[in-house]
């Protein structure tokens, strides 16, 4: 059965710390085990099995886990549009998307599809397609616990870095491109 693995790896005398979720299990989840998750940047947090397919936005194409293992990196934008950090956030996607040329996908978190089309209309479409998720459900499978976020994945469907809350342009230039460039995909 597909899950989600998170992986902590300290060097030295710490042992590895290794907690597996099981789809849509992270909200049941509890005590330490979610305090692992919380704490960390889940860099290496492995998709595993299936992504719950994500239907599209305004008769858009969705989002499945075949787009995210195309051999290419990609990053995958969790918005809604009753988040004013998301809207914060938002010339830094455009500005990724059109200079950057960097392949972003979105998922639409609890949001009603008129009110996210609506958004992207009047700021503008960074994303190749939107999910919408009404449900909570894909976010479980992603892990997610606030909006916005944003997450790094190489070409094997790896999720290599996660940004919580609104990117800045600070880390766009010290975090995000370094590592894009590293994983071979752009900047």
């Amino acid at each position: 059965a597909g899950g989600l693995v998170a992986g902590h790896q300290q060097h030295g005398q710490e042992a590895e710390q290794l907690v597996v979720v099981e789809p849509h299990g992270l909200a049941a989840l509890g005590g330490p085990a979610l305090e692992l998750l919380a704490g960390h940047a889940l860099d290496g947090l492995v998709l595993l099995g299936q992504l719950a397919g994500v239907e599209g936005l305004a008769g858009a194409n969705g989002l499945s886990e075949a787009e995210l293992r195309q051999g290419h990196v990609t990053l995958v934008n969790i918005f809604a549009s009753w988040c004013v950090p998301c809207r914060e956030e938002h010339p830094l996607l455009m500005r990724l998307a059109e200079k950057e040329h960097i392949p972003l996908y979105g998922i639409d978190y609890k949001d009603r599809p008129q009110d996210a089309t609506r958004l992207l209309v009047q700021f503008g479409n960074p994303y190749r397609s939107v999910g919408l998720d009404q449900d909570g459900r894909a976010g479980l499978d992603f892990g997610v616990y606030g909006v916005p976020e944003t997450y790094v994945i190489d070409g094997t469907g790896h999720i290599r870095k996660k940004f919580t809350g609104p990117m800045t342009a600070q880390q766009v230039e010290q975090e995000l491109l370094p590592l894009l460039k590293q994983l071979g995909g752009g900047a």
